[in-house]
């Protein structure tokens, strides 16, 4: 099994049954999680294929954020076919004597310049290379153009059209694959002016494929590595013990392998960090098992893991909610949260787990396991939904608004009911009202100017006040935050699954839960309810 494919095999072998023969045209891969890992899976079953001697595959891959203009993904897909290295010493120069890039029409024109050098070259080929490869009919070698992250093509609309149709307009053997994190019927072009593609939908990793692929991205740093350190190969059944019980933290929030990847890299040195100090201590230690390997490492007995396993796993949390929105470097924050100096001498009763995102987990009021190690942003996300489906949408600017006199929010006056009537229950006591995305969005930003000034990070470049916030709550991270608390239940949407305009949602969390979250988050949950009877 290839490293690059680690995790993800189906693909790999649905790609190559498709380009091993006659591939459609077009060809359209739909990764909603990690189309950056597809992308350099499909490079790499491309790249496989292409050194295989039964059959010609040529391909270029190309991104479409990188080429955000005809004339640059013109070049660069010819460049790539011709096998040619833009060089500055030589003047960047392209590929052939003319210039291809000025229209669609010179494009094509390039395409088929690069047939013919293609084959041109074959031909002067030794004779034993030859007669292997004369086994394939040169005219059938297939030409591939892949397009990540294809959905930015539409800032260059009258470019998917002829994409898609590029076999037909240049009567080639020639095939184009996008590879997009949105569904095809999210680009398609109006009028049916594209065909329909062969459609190719990768499913989220399960923890068995996410183990997979982590284990040989630690295989393949470990077969550089001969001294002792947090990489050596005889660590390897350690490391997988630490990559299940961190996506046992993880998975539930994150599901992309780069990002399950980063926060390892992050967490597993300053995890084993106490391994390696009691080999260094050699004849003092007595936690290690007596086998080892000829460098004298060896691994630690399997209570000692458990005990280092129950004082990193609060860690897990912080690293998720610091490392996943990029708020520090992975190697700034190890190096900030490294474990105190010989750990492991200590007796199992006098070491206490190292704080997690918040200094631990949900209070035991919460009631709901789902919660327990969420990042700091989804709790202001989730206090802002209760707060969204428990209080009146009107008296919104009167509980968070200030005028200039700064005057003290008013609440909801209590009378008695006249006449024997009976007063109206509380709205937490009837159920949460639906509420429209904007609120949300408006709320949770008003909760972090109020509640999370002081636990940010200096910024010197925010100068206008609320600048920070504005742009915190426009982040596409914290739409993806109320996607991902819809997915697991925590928020209910209540307008349909296929309406992208104006989405509604309701709270799935109860007052205590809301109120434990508030308490960590230091917010007065009861003086921003309109009614907290």
């Amino acid at each position: 099994m290839s490293s690059e494919t680690a995790g993800y095999e189906q693909l790999a072998a649905d790609i190559s049954s498709i380009f091993s023969a006659r591939a459609p045209p077009f060809v359209y891969v739909n990764d909603p999680v990690s189309p950056r890992t597809t992308a350099s899976v499909v490079n790499s079953v491309l790249s496989t294929l292409a050194n295989a001697s039964s059959f010609r595959v040529n391909h270029a891959q190309v991104n479409a954020v990188a080429c955000f203009t005809p004339r640059i993904l013109y070049d660069t897909i010819i460049n790539q076919l011709a096998g040619w290295t833009v060089k500055w010493e030589e003047g960047c120069t392209n590929w052939g004597e003319e210039r291809w890039n000025d229209s669609l029409d010179g494009f094509f024109h390039g395409l088929k310049a690069v047939k013919s050098h293609n084959r041109s070259s074959s031909s002067k080929k030794g004779k034993a290379k030859q007669m292997q490869e004369d086994l394939v009919d040169e005219e059938d070698a297939q030409i591939v153009i892949v397009v990540e992250r294809a959905e930015r093509l539409q800032e260059m609309a009258d470019l998917v059209v002829p994409l898609t149709r590029l076999a037909e307009l240049t009567d080639l053997q020639l095939s184009v694959v996008f590879i997009s994190e949105v569904p095809w019927e999210d680009m398609r072009p109006a009028f049916g002016g594209s065909p329909d593609p062969y459609y190719v939908d990768v499913a989220p990793l399960n923890k068995e494929a996410l183990e997979r692929r982590l284990l040989s991205a630690f295989d393949r740093t470990s077969s550089q590595i001969e001294e002792p350190n947090p990489y050596h190969p005889t660590l390897r059944p350690f490391y997988a013990q630490f990559i299940s019980v961190l996506l046992d933290s993880c998975l539930l929030y994150v599901q992309d392998p780069n990002e399950l990847q980063y926060i390892a890299a992050a967490r597993w040195p300053g995890f084993v960090q106490p391994v390696l100090d009691a080999y260094k201590r050699r004849g003092e230690d007595v936690d290690m098992d007596t086998e080892h390997d000829d460098s004298g490492l060896s691994l630690p007995r399997e209570d000692v893991r458990m005990r280092l396993i129950r004082i990193f796993k609060p860690s897990f949390a912080a690293a998720l909610n610091t490392l996943y929105p990029r708020l520090d470097h992975a190697t700034n924050w190890a190096a900030s949260n490294c474990p105190e100096a010989d750990l492991l001498m200590k007796p199992p009763n006098q070491t206490q787990p190292l704080p997690g995102a918040d200094g631990g987990e949900v209070d035991a009021a919460v009631g709901d396991d789902k919660i327990g190690d969420l990042p700091r942003m989804s709790k202001f996300l989730l206090v802002a939904a209760y707060l969204a489906s428990t209080n009146p949408a009107n008296k919104d600017l009167r509980m968070f608004g200030r005028g200039l006199d700064e005057k003290k929010r008013k609440r909801r006056a209590y009378r008695t009911a006249r006449g024997g009537g009976t007063a109206k229950p509380p709205q937490r006591v009837l159920g949460p009202n639906p509420f429209p995305l904007d609120r949300l969005i408006a709320i949770f930003g008003a909760l972090l100017e109020e509640n999370d000034v002081d636990n940010r990070l200096p910024a010197p470049e925010y100068t206008i006040p609320g600048e920070r916030t504005d742009i915190e709550s426009a982040r596409v991270g914290t739409y993806n935050t109320i996607v991902e608390l819809s997915d697991i239940g925590l928020l209910h949407r209540t307008s349909a699954p296929d309406k992208l305009d104006a989405p509604t949602f309701k709270c799935g969390i109860s007052y205590l839960t809301a109120a434990a979250l508030a308490r960590q988050l230091d917010v007065p949950l009861n003086d921003l309810l309109w009614d907290p009877a």
